[in-house]
């Protein structure tokens, strides 16, 4: 671990204090868990803390870590199956820090926006809502932002199917776009693998 991490790690435990669910170093980077309850109030202490000063926010993603097909979720959690996750920069101090929160609820999953603190949060949260669902309390503006606005049900879940619910065509009778059900019909295909004799072997 560099001296800027242990740096960062220590000033981390003594600015936020309980507030720290887990705080994890690998590869060279240190990630940050707190409640959604402290979210908000966590990421003010990161921004204006002079021994922390994340000035900005770099990048914020949606998490599934449910795992589609056995229900396991992540070892970080009792089972919250959302996140949101967020990378910042301290250009004063020169170090990184990723900060994750966890949604309480898996069927309407809330997190605090962090829009009045970081600017940029404003289509990251967006995008994050459009794509997994998360709601973004205090957002002014949360819509869809890459999808169709017809459309049905957030892409990245991984319960999502791939051919999703909704299709899209023109209907040349109505001279409209028209949207209906998927009548894609789901199939797994399986490989052929041919193998000749020899294949591969000395001649």
């Amino acid at each position: 671990m560099s001296h800027s991490i242990q740096t960062l790690e220590a000033a981390l435990h003594d600015v936020l204090g309980s507030k720290v669910k887990l705080l994890e170093s690998a590869l060279g980077e240190l990630t940050l868990t707190v409640s959604a309850a402290d979210y908000h109030d966590v990421c003010l202490t990161l921004r204006d803390n002079a021994r922390l000063g994340f000035e900005q926010l770099m990048d914020l993603c949606g998490l599934d870590y449910s795992d589609y097909k056995d229900g396991a979720h992540s070892k970080f959690t009792d089972g919250p199956r959302f996140a949101a996750v967020s990378h910042l920069l301290s250009v004063t101090h020169n170090w990184r820090l990723r900060v994750r929160v966890f949604a309480e609820s898996n069927d309407v999953p809330v997190v605090a926006s962090v829009n009045d603190l970081w600017n940029s949060a404003n289509w990251f949260e967006r995008e994050a809502f459009d794509l997994f669902g998360i709601v973004f309390d205090g957002h002014l503006d949360l819509r869809r932002l890459l999808t169709d606005y017809g459309f049905v049900g957030h892409p990245f879940r991984k319960d999502f199917p791939t051919s999703g619910h909704v299709e899209m065509r023109y209907d040349a009778e109505q001279k409209r776009v028209v949207y209906q059900p998927v009548t894609i019909e789901p199939r797994e295909i399986t490989p052929r693998i041919i193998r000749e004799d020899n294949y591969g072997g000395t001649h």
